[in-house]
């Protein structure tokens, strides 16, 4: 059995990698021409109850602990006007680890048989053949088919239909990515107030979340409740100034975040599936990640797809020449899951909401 999976995030390249070490066959196809077509997202913290045990299942316990870095576990949270109202620091006993996502997936790939994703394969589309297998389209107009196919292509899937018609919803939040490099030299002002870790800089309706990363960068979202065709179209230069209108009045340092990056702006919008989202089972075929459970970030997100991409190998290696009970067994557990987990707080509610930046001072305090 040669399973394929469509797309390599980090919860793809979890299930290749437990599939591997269990000696099933996988091959990964990546729209992406390369590991170094785009920056990789920014920090994340890796969670002991999914992120930690999916690295485990994937034997990479020791490579990850190496990609953690010091101090960034810490959260300071300020007003507009860059006043400090909570300050955590890093103390070491933290549960939640920070890595840089670029350097946990170049970790998941090393990992990997040469040759299990195969780069600049963009899929244009899927279609089942009545019998448990698939074909898949490629943009390129070559096509192959397939026994089990799993969807790891993230919130615009196009393994979703096979199972789903939901589609992702926009949440009413635009947020709009920067970077800042070699801060601590080149924008002392704005590295003073991020700090060591994570900033929540916030105010109803609006604010930004910054994370210092390795080598002093700045990593920012501006984000803010706007519609959906907030500056749809809108050139690099107006994005800048625009966002900069939005936070007028707001400390320096702050608004230095956007206004002096070193890299063109980034607007995206939130966007999520209904809640317990799920499907009847379909036999041959599976989905993992945002492609089964997109919700706006939230800390979760890929570490969720991470533990669904190694409890989806662990049962198919539990149930050899019987592919559907382990897909069943899988879907349960993940339904669960990820209904559980948009059961929780909605926390752009509580970072933006009417008392902004107070509640989330009182969700980082326990208060």
């Amino acid at each position: 059995m040669t399973v394929t999976i469509i797309g390599a995030g980090l919860g793809g390249l979890v299930l290749a990698r437990v599939l591997h070490r269990h000696g099933i066959a996988a091959e990964v196809y990546e729209a992406e021409a390369s590991p170094a077509a785009r920056r990789q997202g920014g920090m994340l913290d890796i969670h002991p109850w999914n992120g930690q045990p999916a690295l485990e299942a994937a034997g990479l316990t020791e490579g990850f602990r190496n990609l953690v870095l010091p101090g960034r576990e810490s959260s300071r949270v300020v007003d507009r006007h860059g006043t400090v109202l909570l300050d955590q620091p890093d103390d070491g006993t933290g549960e939640r680890p920070e890595v840089q996502r670029g350097e946990l997936r170049q970790l998941l790939l090393d990992s990997l048989p040469p040759g299990t994703v195969h780069w600049g394969h963009k899929v244009a589309g899927v279609r089942s053949l009545g019998d448990g297998g698939h074909e898949v389209h490629l943009a390129d107009g070559t096509s192959f088919g397939t026994t089990l196919l799993v969807g790891a292509d993230g919130a615009w899937s196009k393994v979703r239909p096979l199972l789903s018609a939901a589609v992702p919803e926009y949440v009413g939040v635009s947020v709009v990515e920067t970077f800042l490099f070699d801060g601590d030299a080149r924008h002392p002002a704005a590295a003073k107030v991020v700090g060591a870790g994570a900033l929540y800089a916030l105010a109803p309706g609006k604010g930004f979340v910054a994370h210092r990363e390795s080598g002093g960068t700045l990593h920012t979202y501006a984000q803010l409740f706007k519609p959906r065709d907030w500056l749809a179209g809108a050139d690099a230069a107006t994005v800048t100034a625009r966002v900069a209108e939005e936070f007028a009045g707001w400390a320096p340092e702050l608004t230095a975040l956007v206004t002096e990056s070193d890299t063109p702006p980034v607007l995206r919008r939130l966007c999520t599936l209904p809640a317990g989202h799920r499907w009847d089972r379909v036999p041959g075929v599976t989905l993992l990640g945002d492609a089964a459970h997109l919700m706006p970030p939230n800390g979760e997100g890929a570490n969720l797809a991470m533990l669904d991409g190694a409890e989806l190998g662990q049962a198919l290696a539990a149930h050899p020449g019987d592919v559907e009970t382990a897909l069943a067994e899988y879907e349960r557990a993940m339904f669960a899951r990820a209904a559980a987990e948009a059961e929780d707080e909605d926390i752009y509610a509580i970072m933006f909401g009417e008392d902004a930046p107070h509640g989330m001072v009182a969700m980082l305090t326990g208060a």
